[in-house]
């Protein structure tokens, strides 16, 4: 009998160790954020991990439904805020549709957290420029309240973001939120309006562009589609900052997280294994060809 529960204990903590065996979440709330997106709530099911799990803005986990597939996605709640845990989830595939046709109480897997996260130490006494589009403000909104809730640490804070149509926008709660706090210099663009739209119209690059942020003592953070990524950056440089100064988050192609599969793989870089957070200066000699 004794050594029956010695061997069970002894695949109890192998399981622990093995990093591809996802822990059970349930979905406490769903915001149907766009017609593709939606935000899940969710906790762990073992009542020691909800005391125990920590992460940090940026990093990411692998979301998995059974019999379907499992697929990465940043984690868009705020580390400051651990009643429970967020993910952002944009329809695009099988997994996510299987995510969409979930209800509050389903059990999905999750594993993580995986890859660094938002160099918050060198942020610290600075002016902040947040650059957002579409689904990449989920990364950016872990980021941005975890600053806001720790706000004597910071300076001046810009929060621009855009998205194709007032019906992309995701996450408006959060942005009325921030339009309303007078400590922020908040901008809200899409790139054309509907009947019932009335506030500005046109890219983020010219949003950007247009509030001209200094580049003295500051740091801007991008993140948003591979397009819109790419016209971003030339608009900072014009602007004054430099590579390193630029800091954004990258999910392209991710599968296994953490590095062995090699899906993820821009120039000699793993996203997976060596970011999603890059700054400028790491990734710009090849992501005009590769992202």
């Amino acid at each position: 009998m004794i050594i029956t529960q010695i061997k069970q204990r002894r695949k109890e903590l192998d399981r622990d160790k093995n990093v591809y065996v996802p822990h059970m979440v349930l979905v406490d709330k769903i915001i149907e954020e766009t017609p593709t997106v939606r935000t899940i709530h969710f906790h762990f099911k073992d009542p020691e991990l909800n005391k125990e799990f920590t992460f940090e803005a940026g990093q990411f986990a692998e979301l998995s439904i059974f019999g379907v597939g499992e697929a990465t996605f940043c984690i868009s709640s705020s580390p400051t805020r651990n009643d429970h845990w967020e993910c952002g989830i944009n329809r695009v595939g099988l997994v996510t549709a299987a995510l969409h046709r979930l209800g509050v109480g389903a059990e999905i897997g999750f594993r993580g957290p995986y890859g660094n996260h938002f160099p918050l130490d060198i942020m610290a006494g600075k002016n902040l420029v947040f650059v957002g589009g579409g689904i990449g403000l989920a990364p950016l909104r872990s980021l941005i309240w975890n600053v806001l809730d720790n706000r004597d640490k910071y300076d001046k804070i810009a929060i621009i973001y855009g998205a194709r149509s007032p019906g992309d926008l995701c996450f408006k709660y959060d942005l009325d939120t921030w339009e309303a706090d007078q400590s922020l210099n908040t901008i809200i663009t899409v790139d054309k309006g509907d009947a019932m739209w009335k506030g500005r119209e046109g890219f983020v690059s010219e949003a950007l562009r247009d509030a001209a942020p200094s580049s003295r003592n500051a740091v801007a953070v991008v993140c948003g589609p591979p397009v819109m990524i790419r016209s971003t950056f030339p608009v900072l440089e014009q602007l004054g900052f430099m590579p390193d100064q630029v800091i954004t988050t990258l999910e392209k192609r991710m599968k296994c997280g953490i590095g062995k599969c090699g899906r993820c793989n821009i120039g000699n870089l793993y996203v997976c294994r060596d970011g999603p957070v890059f700054s400028y200066a790491q990734i710009k000699g090849f992501i005009s060809d590769e992202y």
